[in-house]
């Protein structure tokens, strides 16, 4: 079974595109979703982000992310401590549930892979790209956030160029008709593979 990174910058579009990859019976592990009920769930990651970011980075057990996101988007050393607790558990989380699966190849959407150096761990990887001010829009849209917020929210991650580069595969996600086209024909490919 080969395994697919899918990445991008944030409002790139990745999960739209990966939901594409899913219509084709593709299992789809979404990092960020599995990370956040990691944090919920898990009384070690929990304490270590309680001692690293404070009490109100939970309100009544609850994870409180926006608290957490103006720390971690306005400051790279704070996201790459969250990173240092999260990420070694949704790690052996997603290495337990590849074992469940049975298919030909499975994704792992992950937003920060190539920030998190995990490149040597795909057989592939896909990124998805989306110009800066769509991008903008999506995430004041999505996330009920400020120019200025999406802005270093976008700044905070690696350039597109680079992730283009380091990629076997490119989605241009500008147009939802084009970008299934794309879906499609990465699919057939990596079914041939």
């Amino acid at each position: 079974m080969k395994i697919i990174g899918l990445t991008g910058g944030i409002g790139s579009g990745k999960t739209t595109i990966a939901k594409m990859f899913e219509q084709f019976g593709v299992p789809i592990y979404f990092s960020d979703d599995e990370a956040k009920k990691i944090m919920t769930t898990s009384t070690v990651v929990k304490n270590k982000l309680i001692k690293e970011f404070g009490e109100k980075s939970f309100i009544n057990g609850q994870l409180n992310r926006e608290y957490l996101a103006n720390i971690i988007f306005k400051d790279k050393e704070k996201l790459l401590k969250i990173n240092a607790i999260v990420h070694p558990e949704v790690k052996k989380h997603f290495k337990k549930w590849v074992k469940k699966q049975n298919v030909h190849y499975v994704i792992q959407e992950h937003p920060l892979l190539f920030e998190n150096k995990m490149q040597d761990n795909f057989d592939r990887i896909i990124t998805v790209t989306a110009p800066k001010e769509l991008r903008i829009k999506r995430i004041i849209s999505r996330d009920k956030s400020t120019q200025k917020n999406a802005l270093a929210r976008i700044e905070n991650q690696l350039e597109d160029d680079y992730k283009v580069e380091n990629s076997n595969y490119v989605i241009q996600n500008i147009d939802l008709k084009q970008s299934k086209i794309q879906v499609f024909n990465i699919h057939k490919e990596l079914l041939q593979k």
